[in-house]
């Protein structure tokens, strides 16, 4: 797809944001802070109330603001009345985010998941997408988002995420046979991505670098931090997902 030419340049991990100078991740600060430099921006989209999409990363809020509890218990016009920890951004709606973006630097959606099988957030999420005309793909962890982003959108540049799932969180939700499958895309027979993001720690790994070098498809590495993720990053994956560091 030549329209994904810019998944081949360093992508800004959740805006460009530095808790240092109190830019927050997923804020409007963070958002802008990378259009300045003209990067294209990675954001979370987490499910509210009613199966409506807003930016921000973790399932409840206690991380990031002085309120507590999950995401999905508020609707989107209560959570974006919620300030952010740095207090001058409030939590963004993905039309919020649209608007602020414009068609100025192209936006990767990566869409949290909690397992449901519905579809309804994914539907959502196409619809606010549909008269949006600049750059924009979405990606997932869980290849049956992807799944859902084919049928609904079946022209929107849909990615999977992946890993070695090894970690204490994916033993406990995964099992063996689930974590084998995403650790080596083999849920792209029914998600069929567009692109791959790979964890940089893992690369190189056989599974990614067949989708980049047989089935052409772009390789995102996350989430690059060090000069040694970076080299890492530039030696295997077609561009960085980075934070903490300048590509």
């Amino acid at each position: 797809m030549g329209e994904l030419y810019w998944l081949r340049r360093p992508i800004a991990h959740r805006g460009l944001h530095d808790a240092a100078r109190g830019i927050v991740e997923n804020s409007v600060s963070a958002v802008k802070a990378a259009m300045r430099k003209g990067l294209a921006v990675e954001v979370d989209l987490q499910r509210a109330a009613g199966d409506m999409p807003v930016v921000f990363h973790d399932v409840t809020l206690d991380r990031l603001t002085d309120e507590s509890g999950p995401v999905a218990a508020r609707d989107v016009d209560t959570l974006r009345t919620i300030p952010l920890n740095n207090g001058g951004d409030r939590i963004l709606s993905l039309p919020d985010l649209l608007e602020l973006v414009g068609d100025t630097v192209p936006l990767l959606l990566e869409v949290k998941s909690d397992g449901k099988r519905n579809s309804a957030f994914e539907a959502n999420i196409a619809t606010l997408l549909a008269a949006y005309s600049g750059p924009v793909a979405v990606m997932s962890f869980d290849p049956h988002a992807v799944a859902a982003f084919r049928h609904h959108a079946p022209a929107l540049p849909r990615g999977l995420v992946s890993c070695r799932f090894a970690d204490k969180i994916s033993k406990t939700h995964l099992s063996l046979l689930q974590r084998f499958a995403m650790r080596h895309l083999l849920t792209s027979v029914f998600a069929r991505p567009h692109f791959v993001a790979y964890d940089v720690r893992a690369l190189p790994a056989v599974a990614p670098l067949i989708a980049k070098f047989v089935a052409g498809l772009p390789l995102l590495a996350w989430t690059v931090r060090t000069q040694a993720d970076l080299e890492r990053a530039l030696r295997y994956a077609d561009a960085p997902i980075f934070e903490e560091i300048a590509p």
